[in-house]
């Protein structure tokens, strides 16, 4: 065991004090930052003011096409409208409106952004709609007012009998965070274990270290020890994103002079998000993230290990990578599907069967699972991670110090056969 704490401290000493661990620490929250609040800010930046030119004659139509944010709408003469679509000026107008036969024409000397066409799209049907409405000689502003928005809010009613509220899209929110972090945790980490047992292959350095050490403590050593780095960096994420979050937005608020409508409605729904977060047990969704996060690693881990040990370059072990993350693929692509019928037979299955568990799990949990599929998930997981050591244990023993013959999958039975 002594062995085996000083192969952990030696890896989690090494990869801490490198240059891109820190480097990457820092600038993982500036990055998520940048997600969360960049595409607002240059939404804002880059919109620019357009002008549609539309001629006299296509007034009546167009009369009531009212002005937004970033569109104005001119009406100029017959001769100058004539004449712009000969030589058209992108200077002063964005684009011409007109109307040809049964036809609505949009011209301009470059593609029309799709927003602005849409906008216009928009307002000409409300206006036609209104004029049918008018002429059938019924009252517009009678169904104006017969209008209703109606506010459907979910509740959960729990086993004593009491109801809280839930909010479906935080329930999403939550689930698709949770499985992509692990998705990108496991990936990271678990080639982080497989490059470190390739390099020290390659370069002879195993050779002296397993003189002294038996291969299955040096590989669980190698396996642990990454582990408590990305743990590491995972909780220095979430303080430094935390601070940085509420330190940004203050200031964000601040130097946004002009709000858009997207902007408005995403913090209505972060602050009403916030509202919903009461009403979810976010310390079961916590522990059981940690742990799906250091079981999904502790079982690829195994398998990675056994890769890097298995060749001599991290070229060749494409061959063997593949089968092993097929399934950590498979579940990343069918988190929208299993959001969208959590309690369906392939999210049961597929948050039991242990390769799939560490996201398509997190993914259900938001949204509640019973307390025994929990229990059964965590069984299967333990299960087969003691199950993965050993294989990879018996890969690892034999492959370590094999070099300069190309592996293959009936040679790798051979050694899973090998006893001792």
């Amino acid at each position: 065991m002594d062995k085996i704490w000083l192969i952990i401290k030696r890896e989690y000493l090494i990869r801490i004090r490198k240059k891109s661990f820190i480097v990457m620490t820092l600038l993982g929250p500036l990055l998520m930052l940048l997600v969360m609040f960049l595409p607002i800010y240059l939404t804002n930046q880059t919109q620019t003011e357009r002008t549609i030119a539309i001629s006299e004659q296509d007034f009546d139509l167009f009369s009531k096409l009212e002005n937004t944010d970033y569109i104005n709408f001119v009406v100029i003469p017959n001769s100058i409208f004539s004449d712009l679509k000969i030589k058209f000026d992108n200077e002063l107008y964005y684009a011409l409106l007109e109307k040809k036969e049964d036809e609505i024409i949009l011209s301009s000397s470059k593609q029309v952004s799709l927003s602005v066409s849409n906008e216009i799209k928009s307002q000409i049907e409300k206006k036609v709609e209104q004029e049918k409405l008018i002429k059938l000689g019924i009252d517009i502003s009678l169904l104006e007012n017969a209008k209703t928005n109606v506010i459907i809010s979910n509740q959960i009613i729990s086993k004593d009998g009491t109801g809280q509220k839930s909010k479906t899209e935080l329930s999403m929110a939550i689930g698709f965070i949770s499985g992509l972090l692990i998705y990108i945790f496991i990936f990271m980490y678990g080639t982080m274990v497989m490059r470190s047992i390739i390099e020290e292959k390659t370069n002879r350095i195993v050779e002296v270290i397993i003189s002294s050490v038996k291969p299955f403590k040096l590989m669980m050593g190698k396996i642990i020890g990454v582990s408590l780095i990305g743990l590491t960096q995972f909780i220095l994420w979430i303080c430094l994103t935390s601070l940085l979050f509420f330190v940004s937005q203050a200031y964000f608020v601040n130097i946004t002079e002009v709000e858009s409508t997207q902007e408005i409605e995403m913090q209505s729904m972060i602050l009403e998000g916030l509202m919903y977060l009461n009403n979810i047990n976010l310390v079961e969704i916590l522990l059981a993230f940690l742990f799906y996060f250091l079981g999904g690693y502790l079982m690829y881990g195994s398998l990675f290990a056994a890769v890097g040990s298995a060749v001599d370059a991290e070229a060749d072990s494409q061959q063997f990578i593949l089968p092993v993350t097929v399934p950590l693929i498979l579940s990343f692509i069918l988190i929208q599907p299993i959001m969208e019928n959590p309690d369906s037979s392939l999210a049961f299955w597929m948050s039991i069967f242990p390769l799939t568990s560490p996201i398509i799990m997190m993914v259900r949990i938001p949204f509640g699972v019973s307390d025994w599929e929990l229990l059964v998930s965590i069984l299967v997981l333990v299960g087969s991670f003691i199950l993965s050591t050993k294989i990879a244990a018996k890969i690892y023993r034999t492959g370590i110090l094999m070099y300069g013959k190309k592996i293959n999958y009936k040679e790798l039975w051979k050694w899973l056969r090998y006893k001792g």
